[in-house]
């Protein structure tokens, strides 16, 4: 591992730490090979102090069962009708399940308990059918899972619930996690499947607002992959209910589970709450971040040097760009009303964040903000960039003759004859959040 990389874990530590994590791991990655390596990933997640309920399914593993006993079952991952026989091979497949992964745990050294949080109620009479013993979510009891986490136990909660009676029902694995997050005030949801997430015309798509969740799962109902529609519609109605983020994941990639937690980017599809991406304005406090954000790139002299004082006296011309609340670039448009002419200028996206169409998005937004004032030219001052400015925004070489009076000062006593660019802008729509 590179020491960027541990630095790069290191800065979501605190955010997370006591925080509690919901895993939700379908039948199918408890029984791959690959569920050994995210034995060790909770083991990681434990080590950094976040608490973590774990709440597993177990379709595969009826259906197989119940294919082994020549038993014709009613459904699988509890969605549907749960006749007795189907019921009766789901309590042996998950007791099954349930005991694999206990044994799992405890060879990575996490303790770990099973209990019955989780109360149900008959899911009752849908559209005129008897749902038999398919049960719902009624209340979860978070006082004992409190007490497992407290004492640095894990809970491991299977896809079943229980009433007062003591009667069984099959419970959905997914509509369970998302109960439980939301009585545990859970910071995240992880669903590990064997699906990559949510895939549109062949491309993952990274990241999904909730009306965007909303609106795929509504328009693809009976289309896609229903497991994926089953754990979409989980996550925005768990965001709508005050989960932060729900993360779908390919639970048969090795590392899956850290690269989507300890990155900006991340490799699943992420359903958030609350805004992920965003430019905004730079207050005092950011100025010390700011400064070490561009000291790699003012040694390398593709900067000018800043000092503290100068930030803080044109503030308002600072911008920076934000992931998940982790500042990852910045830009400055200093305007020159006269000349009707703007200067971007420190532009700069985080090496670990490079390659993402950051630099871009920054570009675009300043020229965007340049063009609402009224400003009908950009200019850029580079040493080392200039072709970037080129290639990917678009500007073209001009000489020193078009820089304002008091910055053609600047420029002559730097001594760094820099190339100077410039663009004619116009008023466009800003450009989209991407990830990934």
């Amino acid at each position: 591992m590179k020491v960027s990389d541990l630095r790069g874990i290191l800065q979501y530590v605190p955010r997370f730490r006591e925080r509690i994590f919901v895993v939700a791991i379908d039948g199918e990655i408890v029984a791959s090979p690959n569920f050994a390596n995210i034995l060790l990933d909770l083991a990681v997640l434990r080590s950094l102090s976040i608490k973590v309920i774990l709440v597993h399914g177990a379709s595969m593993q009826i259906a197989q069962l119940a294919a082994e006993r020549g038993v014709s079952i009613s459904n699988a991952d509890g969605t549907g009708i749960t006749d007795e026989p189907t019921l009766k091979v789901s309590l042996e497949a998950v007791t099954n399940v349930m005991n694999e992964i206990m044994q799992g745990l405890t060879s990575v050294d996490l303790r770990a308990a099973y209990g019955n949080a989780i109360i149900a109620h008959p899911a009752g009479i849908l559209s005129g059918v008897d749902q038999l013993h398919t049960g719902r979510v009624e209340r979860v009891d978070t006082k004992s899972l409190h007490l497992f986490l407290n004492e640095g136990i894990i809970p491991l909660i299977p896809p079943l619930g229980y009433d007062g009676e003591g009667k069984t029902f099959r419970v959905n694995s997914d509509g369970i996690a998302l109960e439980v997050a939301e009585a545990m005030q859970a910071m995240k949801i992880l669903f590990l499947s064997a699906s990559d997430g949510v895939m549109v015309d062949g491309e993952l798509v990274g990241q999904l607002s909730i009306p965007e969740a909303e609106d795929f799962v509504k328009k693809k109902k009976g289309s896609a992959d229903p497991g994926v529609l089953s754990k979409l519609d989980h996550a925005a109605r768990a965001c709508r209910l005050g989960v932060a983020r729900v993360h779908l994941l390919n639970g048969l990639n090795d590392e899956a589970l850290l690269s989507e937690i300890f990155s900006q980017e991340g490799i699943g599809t992420m359903v958030y709450s609350n805004e992920y991406q965003q430019i905004r304005r730079v207050f005092k406090k950011d100025v010390r971040a700011i400064m070490t954000l561009i000291r790699q790139s003012v040694d390398s002299e593709e900067l000018v040097k800043r000092t503290r004082v100068d930030i803080v006296a044109h503030l308002e011309d600072y911008w920076v760009l934000e992931i998940d609340r982790n500042l990852v670039g910045c830009v400055a448009l200093h305007i020159y009303p006269e000349q009707e002419l703007a200067e971007l200028a420190c532009l700069y996206v985080h090496k670990n964040a490079e390659g993402q169409g950051y630099g871009r998005k920054l570009m675009a937004f300043a020229e965007q903000l340049a063009a609402e004032k009224g400003i009908k030219q950009v200019m850029a001052l580079s040493t080392r960039t200039f072709n970037y400015f080129q290639q990917k925004g678009g500007y073209a070489e001009a000489t020193p003759d078009i820089l304002p009076p008091e910055r053609r000062k600047k420029y002559d006593a730097s001594a760094r004859k820099s190339k100077v660019m410039v663009k004619t802008v116009s008023v466009v729509a800003p450009p989209e959040a991407s990830r990934g």
